[in-house]
């Protein structure tokens, strides 16, 4: 009613001042899409649980940021060992986290093209820390493309590495986005997505193309934006990683944030070696981790500075 009186009081004013030319009037700026909203009680509980749990893994000595030392020792076996467990295997074997039907394990899956990164936030994410997230998918985006020499930049359109920041509240918004991101999509990632188990801080899907199940094409990084700092940056670490293709854990790799022992929390010297590895041009999308062996055992030793 209001609305449809100001919308004709607006025509007649018109028509009294014919005679003069109307001045345009500045149009209304649509709200952004995910323009700030405040997190409900219940992610501001979440977010408090995950301080506590973060203050505690600290004081155990875990989420070590020092990327390993003299009492984290390995050598060329062991990076060859557990770079075959990372780089060749899957953390979801049965398919609970993955956009495609196509079983890969026991061959090796990375990008083949350029990788476009972009930071994205649901509505719940605050301001400040939409910014200081933005900074940190930066660097990490440069250190990746370093360690790898594989074309890795950030990027403000068409990405295709999506890093996504999101609270409890924002289930709908994630999920729209996914479907828009994703076309076919499984309805237990979606599942996944909408409702994400207690255990679940953070999870990466990457998908390749029907024709190359090996390479992929797109990915998107869902992190919790309950998180603490230090969490949160863990997460951007390791999901980011996994994403290029070091998509498996393993208890024995060590010092790495490959392994779910929560020990390190960002990347280590063993893990920056795994990710050169994963993209030495001597080893193709889709070998076998039989025919790959000889390779990696070269390649394992050329970076650790050991003889044949």
């Amino acid at each position: 009613m209001g609305l449809s009186a100001l919308l004709a009081l607006a025509n007649c004013d018109e028509t009294l001042t014919s005679s003069v030319v109307p001045q345009p009037r500045p149009a209304a700026s649509a709200p952004e899409p995910n323009a700030y909203v405040p997190p409900s009680a219940a992610s501001q509980d979440l977010a408090r649980f995950y301080q506590r749990v973060e203050r505690d893994l600290v004081t155990r000595g875990l989420l070590r940021t020092d990327g390993g030392g003299p009492d984290t020792p390995y050598d060329a076996s062991d990076l060859e060992r557990n770079f075959e467990t990372i780089a060749f295997y899957s953390e979801y074997p049965d398919h609970a986290v993955t956009a495609t039907a196509y079983t890969t394990e026991g061959q090796l899956s990375r990008w083949s093209g350029p990788v476009r990164v972009q930071a994205e936030f649901a509505p719940t994410v605050p301001p400040e820390m939409r910014a200081q997230d933005t900074a940190q998918v930066e660097a990490f985006t440069a250190r990746l493309a370093r360690l790898t020499d594989h074309p890795i930049s950030v990027v403000s359109r068409k990405a295709n590495f999506h890093v996504f920041f999101a609270g409890k509240d924002d289930s709908a918004y994630v999920v729209s986005r996914m479907k828009q991101l994703i076309p076919g999509i499984d309805q237990p990632v979606l599942d996944l997505i909408a409702n994400p188990r207690a255990n679940i801080d953070c999870f990466v899907i990457a998908s390749p193309t029907n024709l190359s199940p090996h390479r992929f094409v797109r990915a998107v990084v869902l992190i919790r934006a309950e998180l603490p700092d230090l969490m949160r940056r863990s997460c951007i670490h390791e999901e980011m990683a996994q994403g290029l293709g070091l998509s498996n854990d393993s208890p024995a790799a060590r010092p790495s944030i490959f392994n779910d022992d929560d020990e390190f929390a960002l990347l280590t010297s063993h893990d920056e070696k795994l990710l050169t590895m994963l993209y030495d041009p001597r080893l193709e999308p889709g070998v076998t981790v039989e025919n790959a062996r000889p390779v990696v055992r070269i390649i394992a030793r050329e970076l650790m500075g050991q003889p044949l």
